[in-house]
């Protein structure tokens, strides 16, 4: 039973001391974006259970594969907050509490915002372009998904997981996250699981960007530090 806990604490240990240190000293105020962002998502799935406001929130907030680009991208980042309505609400808001504040914790409450906007902006983006090349393409798509209505913080939270666990060097964490993710569209071939795949593939670009501008700094710190002129790429 013992044998895990050294790779545990390898994987999680330091993602975990950050998180417990934070909740610990400043509790709840450590998450105000991510309890806003609970809060913003229960509202709009109130509304939209209403007579009066199932419009209004598919017209600021749902984003469809076939409507005009410029509709698409001004909708997406309110899609992220409005709940699927073939899914329990309760899921939405407990991926958002937990992975958001984790990431809001780790990374601060603007590149957690970013983060999750290129992850979902990605799984937008590729519907459309699966749309143009066709089924018969890969990874092309079916017409018929361009009136899927595509909103939820789903995409958000795989990225921001993959973000993390790349962040902390919590690899394997990020493998069976990737594996899970390649597995439900092997299972359930549907548009969300094809998303989350491109919103993965959107983030590890990022992780990759990220890693070269560090190391690009790294350079330019030890040039600076031995006194030679710094190496700009």
């Amino acid at each position: 039973m013992s044998a895990p806990a050294p790779w545990a604490r390898a994987e999680w240990g330091l993602l975990y001391a950050t998180v417990r240190r934070a909740l610990r000293t400043r509790g709840w105020r450590a998450v105000p974006m991510t309890l806003g962002a609970v809060c913003l998502t229960a509202v709009l799935q109130v509304v939209q259970n209403q007579s009066w406001g199932y419009r209004l929130v598919q017209n600021t907030g749902a984003v469809r594969a076939g409507d005009p680009l410029w509709l698409a991208l001004v909708r997406t980042p309110l899609s992220l907050f409005v709940p699927a309505l073939d899914l329990p609400v309760w899921g939405a808001l407990a991926q958002i509490l937990v992975v958001f504040g984790i990431a809001e914790i780790c990374l601060g409450w603007w590149r957690t915002l970013v983060v999750a906007y290129v992850a979902t902006l990605a799984g937008t983006l590729y519907a459309r372009a699966g749309i143009a090349l066709g089924p018969h393409r890969p990874p092309g798509l079916p017409g018929t998904y361009a009136l899927v209505v595509d909103t939820g913080p789903s995409a958000a939270v795989v990225g921001l997981a993959v973000f993390l666990c790349w962040r902390y060097r919590a690899y394997a964490t990020a493998g069976i996250v990737i594996g899970a993710m390649a597995a439900e569209v092997i299972v359930k071939d549907n548009l969300a699981g094809k998303e989350h795949l491109a919103a993965i593939a959107a983030v590890l670009v990022v992780c990759c960007l990220s890693a070269a501008r560090h190391r690009c700094s790294g350079r330019e710190r030890a040039a600076a530090g031995s006194g030679l002129p710094p190496i700009h790429s």
